[in-house]
């Protein structure tokens, strides 16, 4: 059940509000028997409660008394105090990822081969979308195996986005589709490309029918591989990603003519 504790108020600070909305104006004294906060304690609890401006006071009355303010303004009172302090944590938590992002420099980059892998549709887009976010100098996308079309918007709005953080970052980004994926896109991903990726020098789309399998290419160095499931035509099993120069170069070999030979993409 929820509680006034849920919005900060302490044990005995909620035992007094309460009590008050049911004896009406009175003293800390009957405050204390009728809420069973000890009178040690009551002055402070009513001290910071009616910081939370859920009491008012009559100071002119000898011993002085209290009220509690309606339920409706004192819930409204105590849920801005809460917006305001996670607001004030997120500007916090901002502030913290800003400093470290500069603090934690990734160390130079090794030669060693190194792969993973993700299974799974979700976890498929999110480790693409987390290479896509790691690049530095250039992105080369083949992508021949669309998605089910009820994860298209998502997942190709998703990627639009990323690869306009990674173009805003200076990356060059060059993709190479079938015409069957363009014709499987979304309207929302072809008016996001002609409105804000189209004119851009850094990307360019083409066309290629001898397109087969879903790739891409990052900073030379690095291929995520996208693998279909054999179970389910169109629906992405897994992604391996492979961290090998040597292995990206080779890929990129094969690339090159069929990227030469492309059409630019037109909707």
């Amino acid at each position: 059940m929820a509680s006034l504790r849920d919005l900060g108020l302490s044990e005995y600070e909620a035992r007094a509000y309460r009590s008050l909305l049911n004896t009406g104006p009175t003293t800390a004294k009957e405050l204390s028997r009728a809420s069973d906060v000890p009178m040690g304690r009551i002055y402070d609890v009513l001290n910071s409660i009616e910081q939370y401006n859920l009491v008012r006071s009559q100071t002119a009355s000898r011993p002085k008394k209290y009220v509690a303010v309606e339920p409706s303004t004192a819930l409204d009172r105590l849920l801005e105090d809460k917006k305001r302090e996670l607001d004030e944590k997120a500007d916090q938590y901002e502030s913290i990822v800003d400093e470290l992002s500069d603090e934690l420099d990734a160390a130079e980059p090794v030669e060693e081969k190194f792969w993973t892998a993700a299974v799974g549709p979700d976890e498929t887009k999110d480790l693409l979308l987390e290479r896509l976010a790691a690049a530095d100098r250039d992105i080369v996308m083949i992508a021949a195996n669309p998605v089910p079309q009820r994860d298209m918007q998502t997942a190709g709005e998703d990627v639009l986005a990323e690869l306009e953080n990674a173009l805003d970052r200076g990356v060059s980004v060059n993709v190479l589709m079938s015409r069957d994926l363009v014709g499987a896109l979304s309207e929302n991903v072809g008016r996001r490309y002609r409105t804000s990726l189209q004119e851009r020098e850094d990307f360019d789309v083409r066309t290629n029918d001898d397109v087969t399998g879903s790739f891409n290419v990052i900073d030379g160095v690095e291929v995520c591989i996208q693998i279909p499931n054999p179970l389910a035509s169109g629906d992405p099993f897994g992604m391996i990603d492979l961290k090998d120069p040597e292995f990206a170069a080779n890929v990129q070999d094969e690339f090159v003519p069929r990227w030469e030979e492309a059409e630019p993409l037109t909707f």
